[in-house]
């Protein structure tokens, strides 16, 4: 229902902005008209974006949880883990910009495994700065967790991907 809204939306969108779109293109092209230069390419989202991001995960994340003073005492290893995990995957995702195009299939199956192993890792240090936080926490506080960080159990038993888990957000 949602994906119908979505596409309905994006096409009455289109439908909009075609006659504009149709226009501007007619009326700026003449024989004699000089070559238009590239608009500057505009930054969406940076760093500074992707902190500021993080920051408001983080904080909304505790008081989802609810922390009470002795809970909130082990919270800072699992901060400092998801905010190591945050920063290494910019780092990849920059990385990865730099890369060459895979020159196969055979590459980008390789390069996705190598992905999966170290996020993997890193879920694994991500678990276990959580262990101590999860183990002082009642099942209500537990149970808001999973769907926070972008956790959602699937029907068929499959495992959820990574890439779905906001703290791996900047490697997409």
């Amino acid at each position: 229902m949602l994906s119908k809204f979505i596409l309905a939306a994006s096409l009455a969108g289109f439908a909009t902005l075609a006659p504009t779109m149709a226009s501007a293109q007619t009326s700026g092209s003449s024989a004699a008209a000089p070559a238009e230069k590239a608009p500057p390419t505009v930054e969406l989202y940076g760093a500074a974006d992707a902190s500021a991001v993080l920051n408001a995960r983080l904080a909304a994340l505790k008081t989802v949880i609810g922390l009470n003073p002795d809970q909130s005492k082990l919270w800072d290893p699992v901060e400092a883990a998801i905010r190591k995990i945050a920063k290494q995957t910019a780092v990849r995702r920059a990385e990865r910009a730099k890369a060459p195009q895979p020159a196969s299939f055979v590459d980008i199956l390789e390069r996705t495994a190598d992905a999966e192993v170290t996020r993997g890792q890193e879920m694994k240090e991500i678990a276990a700065a959580l262990k101590p936080l999860v183990a002082s926490l009642t099942p209500e506080q537990q149970r808001r967790i999973p769907a926070f960080l972008g956790m959602r159990e699937r029907a068929n038993g499959m495992p959820q991907p990574t890439a779905e888990l906001w703290f791996f957000e900047e490697e997409q």
